[in-house]
């Protein structure tokens, strides 16, 4: 990121209201098809949080656009059935509902893929259903792979480098799907951004901005299954759905890549035979969202065990394991993200003011210094930001900050220090 970018957005704000609704009533998204410097990707569309679509020259040297298609565009099971085999997967049957998801199984990849290829003969149908391989960690079961190259406009990923730090999970994705397999209506961990790439076939995509999701609850406050079915039209069961704007209709085509920023709630359909890679992550330009998210989260769960609250000495500690287990993260692990997050960016400045190599990964220290040392600043300046929310915060105060890796005030007082260090030599930081 170069200096003017970073100095354009060192005092970062909310979106208003009004710049979706700017951008709605264009409704499309920008079609990407030449050079796109990380700076403008980052001014129009990260900070925006707008949509948008790369296509398919920004794909066209992944080994697995190459090896794992055939020539007529189709999946090539023989190569993958060669890489594969009897990996187990994880694998939902998308014509079965549990809750507002589709239940997964795990099998062999070689049964998956003899499966979907009796499905296509019998004209795309089955009595075990329509079966979808998702959520595949491929990139962490098979490293050596490489098959794809993440671009640079989402590199910037504090989700993965979390969890690759601490080595025991990642959000990086592989989707294999028939024609008609789908995902149903959601918004994605986190809220997270997500980037999904076509290896082959089409999608097509049904998303609405933050805050249209609201309108399309049923009378319990839930969230719909599917916002294309009939249901949803009862308007006994779902009041204010006719309020909520019709949704943004996007066809992805094979190869494209699609950019769905954070807190966008969607439902994506297969309209081929399709292989997909999907990333979701995160950084400084939504990292305010993601806050806000654990503070709705854990009042729902207060709300839900209220009326303990007065017979536990201990229920606030409660309410933290029950969000973990519900939402995959709480209050202390959100600090301890955050920590990993600062250290890092702490070091490579100080390894860029003194010369010396840093302390961590050599595919971290590549990113970082091709994203370079003004965004390592902003980056700092973010999490000083939820780190001053934090000490604000009563849910976090009533912590136990002995167990906390991430002691606030010293890690601000560290990010005020380096970033104070290395404003003169390198980053001409502006506060």
């Amino acid at each position: 990121m170069d200096r003017e970018a970073y100095r354009n957005c060192s005092s970062l704000v909310k979106i208003p209201r009004q710049s979706y609704e700017q951008f709605w009533s264009s409704h499309f998204v920008d079609y990407i098809d030449k050079e796109l410097s990380y700076s403008k990707f980052f001014k129009k569309y990260l900070l925006p949080n707008h949509p948008c679509m790369f296509s398919r020259r920004f794909t066209e040297e992944w080994k697995c656009r190459k090896q794992w298609v055939t020539e007529d565009g189709k999946p090539n099971f023989q190569k993958l059935l060669q890489e594969f085999d009897e990996t187990p997967v994880p694998v939902a049957n998308c014509n079965a509902k549990e809750y507002n998801a589709n239940p997964k199984q795990v099998m062999p990849f070689k049964e998956f893929i003899h499966y979907w290829r009796e499905y296509i003969l019998n004209g795309h149908s089955s009595p075990k259903g329509c079966l979808y391989l998702k959520d595949w960690h491929m990139s962490r079961d098979f490293p050596e792979h490489n098959v794809y190259t993440t671009p640079v406009f989402f590199t910037s990923d504090w989700l993965n480098e979390y969890w690759d730090t601490l080595e025991v999970d990642d959000y990086r994705f592989v989707y294999m799907g028939p024609k008609g397999s789908w995902t149903p209506f959601h918004s994605d961990v986190f809220r997270s951004y997500s980037w999904s790439a076509n290896i082959c076939g089409r999608k097509k995509w049904l998303l609405y901005p933050p805050g249209q999701e609201e309108f399309l609850r049923d009378t319990h406050g839930n969230l719909p299954y599917d916002v294309t079915s009939a249901e949803h039209r009862d308007r006994g069961l779902f009041p204010h759905a006719e309020e909520a704007c019709q949704p943004l209709e996007i066809i992805q085509e094979a190869g494209e890549i699609i950019f769905v920023p954070s807190g966008w709630h969607h439902q994506v359909y297969n309209l081929e035979d399709t292989i997909s890679i999907n990333h979701n992550w995160l950084n400084g330009c939504n990292i305010d969202i993601m806050w806000q998210f654990l503070q709705t989260e854990l009042s729902s769960v207060q709300k839900e065990i209220n009326e303990w609250r007065n017979t536990m000495d201990s229920w606030h500690q409660h309410c933290q394991v029950i969000m973990k287990a519900c939402s995959g993260i709480n209050y202390g692990e959100f600090a301890s993200f955050l920590k990993i997050i600062a250290n890092n960016r702490m070091a490579f400045l100080n390894a860029c003011s003194s010369g010396d190599s840093s302390d961590y990964s050599r595919h971290l220290s590549e990113i970082l210094t091709t994203l370079g040392p003004y965004h390592a600043a902003f980056d700092l300046q973010r999490v000083a930001h939820i780190i001053e929310c934090l000490l604000c915060n009563e849910d976090f105060k009533r912590l136990d900050h002995s167990t906390l890796t991430l002691q606030p005030e010293t890690m601000l007082q560290q990010i005020r220090d380096t970033i104070q260090s290395t404003r003169g030599q390198h980053l001409l930081y502006q506060e």
